[in-house]
């Protein structure tokens, strides 16, 4: 099987996943989780919980906060190498303008990247809950129609990665940023 077989194959298995055309409740279901993912409602969420948390709440928004800038940094440097076209379709025109390429999916990696931090960082129940809710996102995209099947693997697996790499070099990072503003971040 070549390269080319291999992309024909994930489109014909994305677009067998889509429901972006076909009104109703799976398609509503699919809309609500492929934008529960949006950078700018996490970003968000994050500022809102260091302001008004306490300091085991306020470690975890520090934490997923650099881990997802510095994902964006790699999922966009990758999604300008490969440039790969968003599957065609009318859903998602944000997503469609802001960034035409699909490969790899940001939502998917900053989903897997927010349960990976989650995880270590997070009460067992908001853990076990980002651990569902992370598939449901990656999955919703390819249902909605703005990526195929591999782009969520690849952000998965680059979420993931990311996301282990940057709990291992964190408490150094965060002692860093608090020699440099002169303030405890929590």
């Amino acid at each position: 099987m070549n390269f080319r077989s291999l992309l024909e194959l994930d489109a014909r298995l994305s677009d067998q996943l889509r429901v972006a055309e076909k009104p109703g409740f799976l398609r509503n279901l699919a809309a609500f989780l492929a934008h529960s993912g949006d950078s700018w409602f996490w970003a968000a969420a994050i500022i809102t919980l260091w302001f008004f948390s306490n300091s085991t709440w306020k470690q975890w928004a520090v934490v997923e906060f650099f881990g997802m800038l510095g994902l964006a940094g790699v999922v966009l440097a990758i999604k300008f190498l490969v440039r790969r076209e968003r599957p065609q379709g009318e859903w998602g025109g944000i997503y469609r303008n802001t960034d035409p390429h699909s490969f790899p999916s940001g939502h998917a990696a900053r989903a897997f990247l927010i349960a990976i931090v989650g995880t270590a960082l997070a009460p067992p129940w908001l853990a076990a809950a980002l651990w569902v809710w992370a598939p449901l996102v990656s999955l919703a995209r390819v249902a909605m129609g703005v990526h195929y099947l591999s782009d969520i693997i690849a952000g998965g697996f680059l979420g993931s990665m990311v996301g282990l790499i940057g709990l291992q070099i964190y408490p150094p990072m965060i002692n860093w940023l608090v020699s440099l503003i002169g303030f405890p971040l929590w």
